[in-house]
């Protein structure tokens, strides 16, 4: 009996030794650092809250209109990233060839590039649709403000760009096509800002 008294004392010692350490050892409470401005002598936090955009209803004329529009969506969310990507690729590109001592080594950085940009986008690419593919070259004008001609022109020169416009032209695309926000390109621009803002 006394050793069972025992083991109990020892049981209820080492729970208390256990809550009384987890005590002392309490993590401390996380703190959020906010910007914040002082007005009238009180210290206000200030968040800065994302826009919202509120358009009009649009309105569809019949059921083929919405058919439409939904397959716009579609396509802006797959084709837009691309578009953005090959912006941040341009610029990352454009820096580096600043970096380089000669047109020799310009050009074989170019090659390597275009070589790459092959390998990773070109079963990408063999998956979109006809329409998806010229929502990308006119995303591409959004973005970088230049055609897809232009700035294959300005990259790998007029031969390549003037290769790869026939090739376009033989599927009946354009890569001098520009973006029009706010002509034919309206919807599309509602669309993106939607999608952007994450409303879409």
């Amino acid at each position: 009996m006394k050793r069972l008294w025992t083991a109990i004392l020892i049981i209820f010692a080492t729970i208390f030794c256990a809550i009384h350490t987890k005590a002392q050892n309490k993590p401390e409470i996380e703190k959020n650092i906010v910007p914040v401005c002082v007005y009238k002598g009180d210290t206000i936090p200030a968040l800065q809250i994302r826009n919202i955009y509120i358009y009009p209803e649009w309105k569809f004329k019949n059921n083929r209109e919405r058919v439409r529009y939904n397959r716009l969506v579609r396509d802006v969310k797959k084709t837009l990233p691309i578009a953005k990507l090959v912006k941040q690729t341009i610029i990352e590109t454009y820096e580096l060839l600043q970096t380089l001592p000669d047109e020799q080594e310009k050009e074989k950085h170019l090659k390597a590039v275009e070589k790459g940009l092959k390998k990773q986008y070109m079963p990408m690419m063999r998956k979109m649709t006809f329409s998806q593919g010229k929502l990308l070259i006119k995303l591409i004008d959004r973005e970088c403000d230049e055609s897809a001609y232009g700035i294959i022109k300005a990259f790998m020169g007029p031969f390549k760009a003037g290769f790869y416009q026939a090739f376009a032209a033989m599927f009946g695309a354009s890569l001098k096509k520009e973006y029009d926000p706010e002509g034919i390109d309206e919807m599309t621009e509602r669309i993106i800002i939607l999608v952007e803002n994450g409303q879409l």
